[in-house]
């Protein structure tokens, strides 16, 4: 993959920057995974004001463009692995919760969920033993999806320079730096961190595609 403008390695760069995009969207999917499961979860099972307030919180995230909340965020806190995936887990949380409110609202009312009630179950074990294990496949393949779309984010964040300072591999910070010099004839500063970020996201939506196909008896069928 030959050298940098610097003399730097670009493959070690590439490889090492793997490590940080899977980083960043890893930990940003199951942040936002993990708040959403539990506040979609209350919010569905309970209703009431917490239902209101949340709802209207969610919304208000919402109501931001993802990218430039991402933004915004990072430029508040500061370029480094763990801002990005924190910025980048505000974005997600609101989906994770509709579902799971959903999801919720519809299986309280059916019947297994009021035996468990009259044999005396706890709230705490309905929705975490109860509902959770029947609803929770549904945000499974969604993951395994978002994990590609931030895949992208983090390669825009580094693109307009709001990622990993340098000397850190980012394919977001290579790809900008080195696209100027596609011109003058060094084409491998940025096609490879590119290849590499069309690479993974493709991979990611292969793996919830086929995961989307292995938990629905209809598509395998297909």
């Amino acid at each position: 993959m030959g050298t940098d403008q610097l003399g730097r390695d670009v493959l070690s760069r590439v490889v090492y920057g793997t490590r940080v995009a899977l980083l960043v969207s890893v930990f940003s999917v199951l942040t936002s995974l993990v708040f959403g499961l539990f506040l979609g979860s209350l919010a569905g099972y309970y209703g009431g004001k917490f239902d209101r307030v949340a709802s209207f919180f969610m919304d208000t995230i919402y109501a931001f463009p993802g990218l430039v909340l991402t933004i915004a965020i990072v430029v508040m806190l500061g370029p480094s692995v763990l801002n990005m995936a924190i910025a980048i887990s505000f974005w997600y949380i609101p989906t994770y919760y509709r579902i799971i409110r959903s999801e919720v609202l519809s299986t309280k009312s059916k019947v297994f969920v009021r035996a468990a009630r009259a044999l005396g179950a706890t709230d705490f074990h309905i929705i975490f033993r109860c509902i959770l294990p029947n609803v929770v496949s549904s945000t499974v393949v969604l993951a395994s999806l978002n994990v590609a779309d931030v895949v992208l984010a983090t390669a825009t964040v580094g693109f307009l320079g709001l990622g990993l300072p340098p000397p850190s591999p980012d394919w977001g910070t290579d790809l900008s730096i080195g696209h100027p010099f596609m011109l003058s004839g060094k084409w491998w500063l940025a096609t490879f961190p590119g290849m590499m970020i069309v690479l993974i996201t493709v991979g990611f939506n292969l793996f919830g595609e086929g995961l989307s196909e292995m938990m629905n008896p209809e598509l395998r069928i297909r």
